[in-house]
């Protein structure tokens, strides 16, 4: 059985986000997922193979960026924004915020199913 958990609130780490988040596909994930839609992991489009996608998804979701369900056979990922800002008030949105502006993770987008 696959692990799809996220940890607890509480341990998640500042090092640990800001080093999951240095990579430019990691944080286009996040921003496809800013909007706070839950995404199937087909949703997701980037200019890397299924298997790497699927593996920067794990590294989100251990890190308590994401939160994974699933459902059958399909896999549904969120953004624990709630978490993420309780924890690190304003980090994100200045995060996104940056992102955009500098046109990091834009290659990153949703399919349409």
């Amino acid at each position: 059985m696959l692990d799809h958990s996220s940890p607890a609130d509480s341990e998640i780490t500042l090092p640990q986000l800001m080093g999951v988040l240095s990579d430019p596909t990691r944080l286009g994930v996040v921003r496809v997922l800013s909007d706070g839609a839950e995404r199937g992991w087909g949703q997701l489009c980037a200019p890397v193979s299924k298997s790497t996608l699927s593996h920067h998804l794990k590294i989100l979701r251990h890190a308590g960026v994401t939160q994974t369900r699933q459902e059958g056979t399909r896999c549904y990922v969120t953004l624990r924004r709630d978490a993420l800002e309780a924890r690190f008030p304003g980090l994100l949105p200045a995060l996104l915020s940056a992102a955009i502006a500098d046109n990091v993770g834009e290659h990153v987008t949703e399919r349409d199913l």
